[in-house]
């Protein structure tokens, strides 16, 4: 799970990653026998049992230094991923983040040449609001009113959502179901752990060879005893 790829210096939630690092983190899936690939892929080529050395990258809130900074690295690594978007803010910024700093979401143009360029655009919701506090009208225009915003500018409807926050409960995972989405990624779902509800495990700018491999670990180990295989 990624955020933003840019200078990390002014970074209070942590969330932004060097062009440089994630370089040399890309470089060391591929040492590890491992080829980064949208979620989509991913649950596709599992159910058809060839997922082996295949791990799932997933960039949230959809910065407009996608398509500068971590494109142009997932391609030169020949790897792919999905871009959760908010089709409510395209060309916008993160007012979410209340420390700052202000960084530019993609643009319609910008979500377009991601899909080009072969990842998979996923929503994010429209606003980027805790969907567990939204009324059940609100819900169903940051689930399905979402989906046909990105139908829209890609031609092509999600197949993934991912919950802004990584907060869920029953009723936003059952909206998502019902919106017509094949998953949903949260980042620790607990009980609620499922095909719309996967976890992930959020890769920081300090993390390098060793650390990587730990959170791969911890990652697998969660997994196991959560019952699941992912």
């Amino acid at each position: 799970m990624y955020h933003s790829v840019a200078d990390p210096t002014d970074d209070p939630y942590g969330i932004t990653v060097a062009p440089e690092r994630l370089d040399r983190q890309l470089r060391l899936l591929a040492r590890s026998g491992l080829t980064g690939v949208g979620v989509g892929a991913l649950l596709r080529a599992r159910a058809e049992g060839r997922g082996r050395g295949l791990v799932g990258l997933t960039f949230d809130d959809g910065y407009g230094d996608f398509t500068d900074h971590a494109l142009p690295l997932l391609k030169r690594h020949g790897c792919t991923a999905t871009v959760f978007v908010l089709p409510g803010r395209l060309g916008g910024e993160n007012v979410w983040d209340a420390l700052g700093p202000r960084r530019p979401l993609l643009t319609e143009d910008g979500v377009r040449a991601a899909a080009a360029a072969g990842m998979e655009i996923g929503s994010h919701g429209l606003y980027h609001r805790d969907l567990t506090e939204a009324a059940d009208d609100e819900l169903r225009e940051e689930t399905r009113g979402s989906r046909e915003l990105l139908r829209g500018i890609t031609g092509v409807a999600p197949e993934g959502f991912c919950y802004p926050y990584g907060t869920i409960d029953r009723r936003t995972v059952d909206a998502v179901r019902a919106a017509g989405y094949a998953y949903g990624c949260a980042i620790a779902p607990g009980p609620l752990a499922g095909g719309h509800a996967l976890a992930r495990t959020h890769i920081s700018h300090a993390d390098r060879g060793l650390r990587l491999a730990a959170k791969r670990a911890l990652h697998r180990l969660r997994q196991l005893r959560a019952g699941g295989s992912r």
